[in-house]
């Protein structure tokens, strides 16, 4: 692949032209078809650096995610329900990444900053989805762990195949339907002045500004479903851990209690990196955005923690590292 050098001083220009027009008073009434993809502003001499740093994420990412969602599916002995929601959690974050990185790479390494109107929003559709997918999924999650260890005996009454497939066919739908009032009502506004988005990717806060319309209503919905979903979302998962945590002190081997701590604060480090950069994004009264904060903080959850999932939820575990090293060895002596 040829790497593109950064912008140049023409191309550089005619966004700024743009900028000066979408800020004069005489905004053209021609509708938007197309949008300028201009994240991390203050990076733009480092297009190069950011195309190799990126591309080693994705490809770490797609690797490490890749693997475990094929181990999962390959071997029976990990038909469980946790490492089902694991192998889910790989896909999704796959995907995840996936509907971001890619139109990045391109802009780095290529100069390919449009996307089409309609492009834009079917990645924010999608990218939104994914993620209200995945802070429900996290939930979930957290729900398996505390069964599993606050109820062992329990545990195979509770979640019953039939159960656990429920919860995530669940999780699916709903993660695709709650941003759907958010992508309608953006979907409505007009779209006549600047066409320069100034984040890495098509998002909800970010697509707001540049319409020529007030979007107090739009803003008031969209921070109230987030809210709604990150905050009730994350106070389930930490009111899960935090009986856990209870459950790990009453254990009597200190051993099994360093081991079982130590994997639930990971995991809850992670959760963490997730859904506070989210409360962060989303849950706002207003639309005033920095460009260069907001792209810094979307990468922890959009770059950051698809990368560290594979790590803590599945390359520190016992089962996951066994299953792994036995399809090395078969294939190597086949």
């Amino acid at each position: 692949m040829t790497i593109a050098p950064p912008l140049s001083a023409g191309r550089m220009d005619t966004i700024n032209s743009q900028v000066d027009e979408a800020v004069s008073p005489n905004l053209t009434t021609t509708h938007v078809t197309e949008f300028i993809i201009f994240g991390f502003p203050s990076l733009q001499k480092y297009q190069i650096l950011l195309f190799f740093v990126f591309l080693f994420i994705y490809l770490f990412t797609i690797t490490g995610n890749g693997s475990i969602f094929c181990l999962v599916i390959l071997d029976r002995r990990l038909h469980t329900p946790m490492y089902f929601f694991v192998s889910n959690l790989s896909f999704l974050d796959l995907s995840y990444v996936t509907v971001t990185i890619p139109k990045m790479l391109g802009k780095f390494s290529m100069n390919l900053d449009t996307i089409s109107f309609t492009a834009c929003f079917v990645q924010m559709y999608i990218f939104l989805s994914l993620g209200s997918t995945e802070c429900l999924l996290l939930t979930v999650m957290a729900y398996d762990r505390y069964v599993a260890i606050c109820a062992p005996l329990h545990y195979p009454n509770i979640m019953t195949k039939r159960w656990y497939l429920l919860l995530m066919a669940m999780t699916w739908f709903g993660g695709f339907l709650i941003p759907l009032a958010s992508l309608i009502l953006a979907l409505k506004l007009p779209f006549c002045g600047s066409n320069i988005l100034y984040h890495y990717y098509c998002d909800h806060p970010p697509l707001l500004q540049l319409a020529s319309a007030d979007t107090s209503f739009n803003v008031l919905v969209g921070s109230s479903i987030a809210a709604m979903l990150i905050i009730i979302s994350f106070t389930l998962v930490v009111v899960s851990y935090i009986k856990i945590i209870v459950s790990i002190l009453k254990m009597n081997s200190n051993e099994g209690r360093k081991k079982t701590f130590s994997t639930c604060a990971s995991h809850f480090a992670v959760v963490s990196i997730f859904f506070l950069p989210l409360i962060f994004m989303y849950v706002r009264p207003k639309a005033s955005y920095s460009s260069d904060v907001d792209s810094l903080v979307a990468m922890l959850y959009t770059v950051l923690t698809p990368m560290m999932n594979p790590i803590i939820y599945s390359l520190r575990n016992k089962d996951i590292k066994e299953a792994f090293k036995k399809k090395i060895h078969f294939k190597a002596n086949h």
